[in-house]
């Protein structure tokens, strides 16, 4: 791309949107400038006009997105068939193993789920469509790294922030690789309370007919109603029925 062809406001833009999160629902605009790096004047005027675009609520201190703003996320749901094709073998897959069941694609250092059925709520945060994770220390994006080249999933370790959410979770770059080559090697990955504790899931890639992991499909369990082991044995082989039946409509 042509340095000419970057609308940089936009980009800032953009940026000034994914300050806000779960954790941050309502921000001043000091901090979304220390959120973003942005110059307070420039994060003000970018607030501002997502103010008056409707995108944002502002009671003279405080900014908050409104609802508009799922257009733009909806825009994508909409505009890719992933979600609509994966959500009715989501739906039986749940049903069958009493479980919840999701699908995600990769973006960047996170996952972002595309699809969900929900049988009850097994983490702390309210997972759905559009909810996203760190890559590195979700089922589902061993997954999906397991399935990129070396190098690149190395890349993505290193430029993620590796957190230890719990004394379980593995942070070192070659100890990630190594489960990255678990996993492909075993075709599936197994998160033991590494994400949060008391939380298991399994999760495998979903191939399109041509070999290409598009996604990745999981199921997560409260660690009290299956073991690692368990949860091979109970679940992977629906999974993988699921799978095998995906593989020739996946783009």
């Amino acid at each position: 791309m042509r340095e000419t062809d970057f609308v940089g406001g936009f980009a800032k833009g953009l940026t000034v949107i994914e300050a806000f999160g779960e954790a941050k629902p309502r921000l001043t605009i000091t901090d979304v400038s220390k959120e973003t790096g942005l110059d307070r004047a420039t994060a003000r005027r970018c607030l501002l006009t997502l103010a008056e675009l409707g995108y944002a609520a502002y009671d003279g201190k405080f900014f908050e997105l409104t609802p508009k703003i799922l257009r733009l996320g909806h825009a994508y749901l909409s505009a890719t068939p992933l979600p609509r094709l994966v959500q009715p073998y989501l739906d039986q897959l749940s049903e069958k193993v009493g479980q919840s069941a999701s699908v995600s694609v990769l973006d960047g250092v996170e996952i972002v789920y595309v699809a969900r059925a929900a049988q009850k709520r097994v983490m702390s945060i309210n997972l759905m469509a559009g909810s996203r994770l760190p890559a590195y220390c979700a089922s589902m994006g061993r997954v999906l790294l397991a399935a990129l080249a070396e190098a690149e999933a190395r890349a993505i370790v290193e430029a993620s922030d590796r957190k230890a959410n719990t004394p379980y979770t593995k942070t070192a770059p070659e100890a990630l690789m190594e489960e990255f080559a678990r996993v492909r090697q075993n075709g599936f990955a197994l998160i033991d309370q590494e994400l949060e504790i008391g939380l298991r899931s399994i999760a495998v890639p979903l191939e399109n007919a041509r070999g290409r992991v598009v996604a990745a499909l999981n199921i997560g369990a409260p660690a009290a109603h299956a073991s690692a082991e368990d949860m091979v044995a109970r679940y992977l082989p629906a999974m993988r029925e699921v799978q095998a039946a995906l593989r020739p409509v996946l783009a």
